[in-house]
């Protein structure tokens, strides 16, 4: 009985089931090409993202490989009116950190060498600590036998590229022309290309006697990569941004 009430009904009724189930079936369809497409987008999304993917590897590591072998490079600096050293962390007690000692230590040898009768410290308060890197550096200078009246304070910079501004506005004062650039290695190649951006007159004197170990190393190198993206991305789009923390 109840089989014979689904196949015999009235008209309208089955027309209106049958109606139903068209319109069921076609969603069901629509669903299911719409996840085909979807699928299918996708996978040709991933045709291009991978191999894209893969060439940004190969041109990071060729850029890693650059940044070190452009800082290991010995140089010759000639004399100039004044040395730079680019500032680096100062721990949370006001003690400067290891890469502002190397710097800091360098830049003192190439003084007591007679290569410039001045030394710009060059870097603020960044983040955690109460005293500058400018200052923490100096402090290493004067305990390495540079007199104060010869080294000077640039404390208002917190990146690489505000060294460069502020540094270039002391060396303007001064009449200066010339400047011997001093910082790590791995940090020389950006260094270099933001001063030149800025109009300083250079030589580079990296540390190069000298360098953290190997995991920092690479997460220095790694920063360096993130770092010059982002430097590229500024000059293309003209983007008036000088501080980017951890960059």
């Amino acid at each position: 009985m109840t089989q014979w009430t689904i196949f015999r009904c009235r008209p309208m009724k089955c027309g209106i089931r049958r109606g139903g189930l068209r319109l069921l079936s076609h969603r069901m369809r629509r669903r299911f090409f719409r996840g085909v497409r979807e699928r299918l987008s996708f996978r040709r999304l991933l045709r291009w993202l991978l191999p894209a993917l893969a060439l940004w590897l190969v041109l990071a590591l060729l850029l890693a490989v650059t940044i070190h072998l452009y800082g290991r490079f010995e140089r010759s600096p000639q004399p100039a009116d004044v040395i730079i050293v680019l500032g680096a962390g100062v721990r949370a007690d006001g003690r400067p950190g290891p890469a502002l000692t190397r710097r800091s230590t360098h830049a003192a040898d190439l003084w007591h060498n007679g290569l410039a009768p001045r030394i710009i410290c060059s870097g603020g308060m960044p983040g955690h600590t109460h005293r500058s890197e400018a200052d923490a550096c100096a402090e290493i200078l004067r305990g390495l036998g540079v007199p104060a009246a010869a080294i000077l304070l640039e404390d208002a910079s917190r990146s690489t590229e505000e060294n460069a501004i502020q540094s270039h506005k002391i060396m303007a004062a001064n009449g200066w022309q010339t400047a011997i650039l001093v910082s790590d290695g791995f940090h020389i190649l950006r260094a270099e290309w933001i001063f030149r951006l800025r109009g300083v007159n250079i030589s580079l004197s990296p540390v190069i006697d000298s360098r953290p170990g190997a995991l920092e190393y690479a997460l220095q190198i790694g920063r360096e990569i993130v770092a010059l993206h982002w430097q590229v991305f500024k000059e293309i789009f003209n983007v008036p941004i000088t501080y980017v923390k951890s960059i």
